[in-house]
């Protein structure tokens, strides 16, 4: 790695950990902020190496827009998997169909792939059992009939993908390349 890209990493982990200790503190006390300023260029000393490969390239305005849209969509869609779960606890069939379901995604870098599968999961309704390269598996409460009943092993993944990762790829591949 050169120099300059070093710096880069560097410069973007002190801004993101600072982003963090603004949203944890919710202070913009001039003590509070010169101290998270602090912790942040000690921490990012040591962690830049480990977190960050694309540097400030990451603070890219497409970027940024996408990421700030992805957060009330993913809440929107934690918020609407809350309720199917519910509904089907307390219906009186608990009406559930668990299983299975072989995925494909279209990202390429790992922390996408780490984001798509952490957004997976932290849905309720759906687990992410295991991710080998591209392919995710995913325990599902309710495996509808498109997929539980495809005919070929390309059309289950892809009715699978449709439903589970498409929706959050959209996002994820301009975030994370």
């Amino acid at each position: 790695m050169g120099e300059a890209s070093r710096v880069s990493r560097y410069l973007y982990t002190v801004i993101v950990l600072f982003i963090i200790w603004l949203f944890l503190t919710a202070s913009i006390d001039p003590q509070e902020l010169g101290f998270g300023l602090l912790l942040s260029l000690i921490v990012a000393t040591f962690a830049y190496e480990i977190f960050t490969t694309g540097g400030l390239a990451n603070l890219h305005p497409k970027k940024i827009i996408y990421a700030a849209a992805y957060i009330p969509y993913f809440l929107w869609a934690m918020i609407m998997a809350n309720l199917d779960v519910a509904y089907r606890v307390l219906h009186p069939k608990r009406p559930i169909r668990p299983g299975i379901v072989h995925c494909k995604t279209v990202l390429n870098t790992d922390a996408g792939k780490l984001a798509l599968a952490n957004s997976i999961t932290l849905t309720p309704g759906t687990i992410t059992l295991d991710v080998d390269d591209e392919d995710y598996f995913i325990h599902w409460i309710w495996v509808p009939d498109e997929v539980l009943h495809a005919e070929t092993e390309d059309e289950h993944v892809k009715n699978a993908s449709s439903s589970i990762t498409m929706p959050f790829e959209k996002f994820l591949k301009v975030i994370f390349g």
